[in-house]
């Protein structure tokens, strides 16, 4: 498929410029897995107990990453590789993720436009501060149908408000599916998928090393059904 072609051109370029290019000083890397309870996804459960292992590098405001996720429970939850580029100035942060699930098949290399197991997704965001607004949409690949059988460009759209309260950070999330697409699972219309609040907190173990630890509660009003997910974050 052109869009993966053109996708791993922009990921090698960006690389191969800002590496050589840059000291190790002004570079972030974060090496990190979590492992959590189940894996829940804007309101869907995607599978059990997991770990989700994350490789990023950050330059100015400019980031490529990896995630991933593997059951660790059952055998048959959700494999998944996710490949990111996003960029923020100031408040706004635009990014375009290739999402790799193992369905409709397991085979990585297939890009062929209806059997692929990638998807191509464009987001854009806006942090004000108080909350933060982002919208996804999908831009190819194996993408849902809308009512009429057609792609429907499946997006999803959530309002983000960060507050500390008892010494943990804390979020509360709004998530929606704006149209009708099968991506997401009964969103026939208009539907609130994601409805949620969680807490993180940082358990120190000693001195020189602590466990971010972290709990959420997530309600999909449009399935009636709810999830809690506890979880901890390891990393060097």
């Amino acid at each position: 498929m052109k869009t993966s072609k053109t996708w791993g051109i922009i990921l090698a370029s960006l690389l191969t410029t800002i590496l050589p290019c840059t000291g190790q000083d002004n570079i972030t890397t974060t090496v990190s897995a979590d492992v959590v309870s189940q894996y829940i996804w804007r309101g869907q459960q995607l599978g059990e107990a997991g770990l989700q292992p994350t490789l990023a590098l950050e330059y100015k405001g400019l980031s490529l990453s990896a995630w991933g996720n593997l059951g660790i429970v059952n055998s048959n939850d959700t494999k998944e590789f996710d490949l990111t580029a996003a960029y923020s100035l100031g408040g706004l942060n635009i990014g375009l993720t290739d999402y790799w699930f193992n369905d409709p098949n397991e085979k990585y290399f297939q890009y062929k436009a209806h059997s692929t197991s990638h998807v191509f997704e464009a987001n854009v965001g806006y942090d004000f501060g108080p909350v933060s607004l982002q919208w996804y949409t999908n831009l190819g690949g194996n993408d849902g149908c809308n009512k009429k059988g057609k792609r429907a460009y499946s997006s999803y759209a959530e309002l983000d408000a960060p507050f500390r309260l008892g010494g943990c950070e804390w979020t509360a999330t709004v998530g929606c599916v704006p149209y009708a697409t099968d991506f997401y699972a009964t969103a026939h219309g208009f539907a609130v998928t994601h409805v949620g609040v969680s807490a993180s907190k940082e358990l120190k173990i000693t001195d020189s090393f602590t466990l971010p630890v972290f709990a959420g509660i997530t309600a999909n009003p449009s399935t009636q059904k709810a999830y809690f997910v506890f979880g901890l974050t390891l990393h060097p």
